[in-house]
């Protein structure tokens, strides 16, 4: 093998590990480890986008009711499957006509570019409110879901958005939770 021929690709090569090895580690800090979803920081800058392109998006945000319970109750674990079944029942939710996240702690948010397209809001807080079974016991589960469309704020923006679906979230929570307010 000729070191003279192959000195000058090495630096190339070096670079295209790396920026493999950069751009995996980049999604990877995107992706909320338990539950797959997209972190806040990935979703955000996606949901933006989204909003400019479709001015009849849904944007939801959601928090489970009396998470601290479970932890406290049956442990980290069976917390940590109600949290990934949880961000399973919500992407499946906005199918390929949204995207989802989790936030942070037992909060999610999603966005859905075309509501119509979604079995509809009343769907998701049933399907978010079946227990969850872990180690072969059902654990109960209830989230407060608040919701914004888009096209009903003055400024379309993903700020003002989420600022409504918290309020109309806090709204659900005020009705006896385990249900969702627009």
């Amino acid at each position: 093998m000729d070191l003279q021929a192959i000195a000058p690709a090495l630096p190339a090569l070096g670079w295209a590990l790396h920026s493999g090895f950069l751009t995996r580690r980049l999604a990877t800090a995107r992706r909320d480890p338990l539950t797959g979803l997209h972190t806040r920081a990935g979703w955000t800058t996606r949901a933006e986008r989204l909003i400019t392109r479709n001015p009849g998006a849904l944007v939801l945000l959601l928090d489970l009711d009396d998470f601290k319970a479970v932890n406290d109750t049956h442990g980290h674990a069976a917390g940590d499957a109600v949290l990934a079944a949880t961000a399973a029942r919500l992407d499946t939710w906005c199918d390929r006509h949204g995207l989802a996240a989790r936030i942070g702690g037992d909060e999610f948010t999603a966005i859905v570019t075309d509501p119509t397209r979604t079995p509809g809001l009343d769907s998701l807080a049933a399907s978010l409110c079946r227990p969850i079974s872990y180690r072969g016991f059902p654990l109960p589960v209830s989230a407060s879901v608040g919701a914004c469309y888009v096209a009903d704020l003055p400024v379309p923006t993903l700020t003002d958005a989420l600022a409504a679906a918290d309020a109309a979230m806090y709204a659900a929570k005020g009705h006896g939770r385990r249900t969702t307010h627009l």
